[in-house]
């Protein structure tokens, strides 16, 4: 199983779109794939469920969110167990290890989307979760095992479920953020791509990457020298690979460069492998040539912009290649 992470500190650059469209496509090619949903707005999430399903799932969980514990020993074990077992959200999976109490024994299914593909829908409540792997992290570097379980959980659950459901590929879409539960997600996965457009804030989101990059490895070399074995065993052998960049959204003007692009968008679009050179130490990037550097994963198959096409795919719950065969479309 492979674990990658869709993530750019610039919202709106297509994130969400990529990792449904993504794992979808994964899916097709006959690769298990699980989706999972690490971002407080939940926009992937909708991609497989109808809001009101969303509500009912999200209710059902609501008093374990509030307090595990309690809501676990208010309730007839076998009652419990058909909870947990059903599908649940990403924060109700992580909720025991933020209240430091034990994970249930049984594994909530994944929303079924389509053949090969799953999904674990997020909760907007998640930032709770985010702030205990803040309060905890210092415990970290001194072996505290809580510590150590709520920083690596998210990676567990992945290889539990890749285990479970023999998955072998799980993406994770994050949120627009620098923050503690972005830092920990990319630097427990084994890869992560950086979705952009092809203007300046793409640039300088780039950057903030690269600089967030530097810092989270030295807190992650300095653990990896402080821990046992034994405790490293809860970590990734090797700190994450950047994977590529693709470029969406961008104004197409046929014959006007080699990618089709309008004046304006071209220019951007030629800084980005120059940025990444310079602002992803070449460690992160060492597995890529330069020649697979210049060229955005996907070239022009997803560069251009497609109108209104990805709203429509999310409203309808299908990739963009099938939207045109549905047959519920409003006229």
């Amino acid at each position: 199983m492979k674990s990658i992470a869709v993530f750019n500190n610039k919202g709106g650059v297509g994130k969400t779109t990529l990792t449904y469209h993504l794992g979808y496509a994964l899916a097709e090619l006959g690769y298990r794939t699980l989706l999972i949903d690490l971002d407080p707005q939940s926009n992937l999430t909708l991609f497989g469920l109808e809001p009101e399903n969303l509500h009912n799932i999200w209710q059902v969980e609501e008093a374990f969110i509030d307090d595990f514990v309690q809501a676990r020993d208010e309730k007839p074990i076998s009652e419990f167990e058909d909870i947990a077992r059903d599908v649940r959200s990403i924060h109700f999976l992580l909720k025991p290890t933020e209240d430091g109490t034990d994970i249930p024994k049984t594994l909530a299914k994944p929303l079924d989307l389509h053949d090969n593909l799953g999904m674990i829908p997020g909760r907007l409540s998640i930032h709770t979760y985010e702030d205990k792997i803040a309060s905890r992290w210092n415990d970290v570097y001194g072996g505290d095992p809580l510590a150590i379980r709520t920083v690596t959980q998210i990676r567990n659950f992945c290889e539990v479920y890749a285990k479970y459901y023999s998955y072998d590929y799980i993406l994770i879409d994050t949120s627009p953020s620098l923050g503690i539960l972005n830092k920990v997600i990319i630097s427990t996965v084994d890869g992560f791509l950086i979705p952009c457009m092809p203007d300046m804030f793409s640039l300088y989101g780039i950057q903030n990457i690269g600089k967030s990059l530097k810092s989270w490895k030295r807190d992650f070399d300095t653990i990896f020298n402080l821990l046992s074995d034994a405790k490293l065993s809860h970590f990734p052998k090797n700190f994450v690979g950047f994977l590529g960049f693709t470029i969406f959204n961008a104004k197409k003007f046929t014959g006007r460069s080699e990618w089709d692009l309008s004046r304006a968008h071209h220019n951007y679009a030629m800084q980005i492998p120059a940025t990444i050179k310079e602002y992803i130490d070449p460690d992160h990037r060492k597995h890529l040539t330069d020649e697979q550097l210049e060229d955005p994963v996907g070239e022009t198959a997803i560069m251009h912009s497609y109108s209104t096409l990805p709203n429509m795919a999310q409203k309808y719950r299908t990739p963009i290649w099938k939207v045109p065969s549905c047959g519920n479309l409003e006229k």
